[in-house]
């Protein structure tokens, strides 16, 4: 579909790394490999606020038959921690994809990151169109053994007076997914781990069934069990659901939620994308569907309608992709691209007769677009 109001509203270019919070810490030269993939959210002065994922990269990673990483180490009592760099001697490294490299030999999958990730508050005019500040004296950065190589992705939810905000938190300990809160969507508390290793694309419902809070998630692994021949799904990763009655302690539920569908092609591998919203019709969900193409693949935006009162029941969905990558829109940022085909959609709002959504486009920049409430038969 094609939309009225879709463009990038924020990119590489508009960080400032002077005020980094890597500064003092390393002398290698650093850039941005992407601003991308942002949590957003109103505020209450109804300006908007997205959550801006900063993947922070060594210009010259690899040097001296080694290739360099970045990572945090937490500090005695009272000490912030400090940033530093760990090298790896590249003929034990697999480096074909630019985002990430994988360690050769032993049993299992073990990889380490190009680049170390911070979130920067950015907020932006009512329609999210312009930018009015940029809060680096507000970053999120790493505080804990468990973040040692970066926060990702946030997703943002208000619920009743709180907002919450989900994170993945990326370290040898574990690749779990942490809660923030807050009380104005400005100062933001860690409240911690809220789901284990390898469990990605956590999405608060805004707003809660039968007094309980509710959760897209999406565990990960290597090993998946078939459904039988002819069935209308595919074995896979796929959305599921799990519900909590203080945001903090997740049961997941005992029915699947969203799974691959075996006739889309675009969910041969799936996730949650913005929190779901209530609708008159359901609990609105967007959610990215990936098509097997390349390294890491076609990635689009669908959308579903779940039951209010039992979001594991579909009421609505469409085949058909919402949002599709857009070459255009990063036509000017040709020389920074490492990735393209990836549209990754992070956060929804609701703006009268049409919902504002923010997505990562091409893993690189922030890309806004208005889209009717029409679209979904609302």
């Amino acid at each position: 579909m094609t939309f009225a109001v879709d463009r990038l509203v924020f990119t590489p270019a508009d960080v400032d790394l002077a005020r980094s919070p890597l500064r003092g810490h390393i002398e290698a030269e650093t850039y941005v490999l992407g601003a991308f993939n942002p949590g957003m959210t109103r505020l209450p002065s109804g300006n908007l606020l997205l959550m801006v994922r900063v993947a922070e990269a060594l210009r010259k990673p690899m040097s001296g038959g080694h290739i360099h990483t970045i990572r945090w180490e937490e500090g005695e009592a009272g000490n912030p921690g400090r940033y530093l760099l760990d090298a790896w001697p590249l003929e034990h490294v697999d480096t074909s994809d630019p985002r990430k490299f994988l360690m050769r030999g032993g049993g299992w999958k073990v990889m380490a990151l190009t680049s170390l990730s911070w979130l920067l508050p950015v907020e932006l005019t009512p329609d999210g169109l312009d930018v009015v500040a940029v809060h680096y004296d507000r970053a999120i950065v790493p505080q804990a053994s468990y973040q040692c190589y970066g926060v990702e992705d946030a997703r943002i939810s208000r619920v009743g007076d709180r907002w919450l905000m989900t994170t993945c938190s990326v370290s040898p300990e574990r690749h779990s997914t942490t809660l923030y809160s807050s009380t104005d969507a400005v100062e933001w508390t860690l409240e911690g781990i809220v789901l284990d290793h390898q469990n990605k694309d956590m999405l608060i419902f805004e707003g809660q069934v039968d007094g309980r809070y509710w959760a897209q998630t999406r565990p990960l692994g290597d090993l998946y069990f078939a459904y039988p021949p002819g069935a209308e799904w595919r074995a896979g990763p796929s959305i599921n659901l799990a519900t909590s009655p203080d945001a903090l302690h997740w049961k997941p539920h005992d029915r699947p939620g969203i799974r691959p569908h075996a006739a889309t092609v675009s969910t041969a591998r799936m996730g949650g994308g913005a929190p779901p919203i209530r609708t008159p019709r359901g609990w609105l969900t967007l959610w990215h569907g990936v098509e097997p193409s390349g390294v890491v693949g076609v990635y689009r935006t669908y959308w579903s309608l779940l039951d209010l009162d039992d979001p594991a029941t579909t009421v609505a969905t469409e085949h058909a992709a919402l949002l599709e990558p857009a070459a255009a829109l990063t036509e000017t940022l040709r020389d920074l691209m490492y990735l393209d085909n990836v549209v990754f959609t992070t956060g929804i709002v609701d703006a009268g007769d049409h919902f504002i959504v923010a997505s990562g486009e091409a893993d690189l920049a922030c890309r806004i677009t208005h889209v009717p409430k029409s679209a979904f038969g609302l």
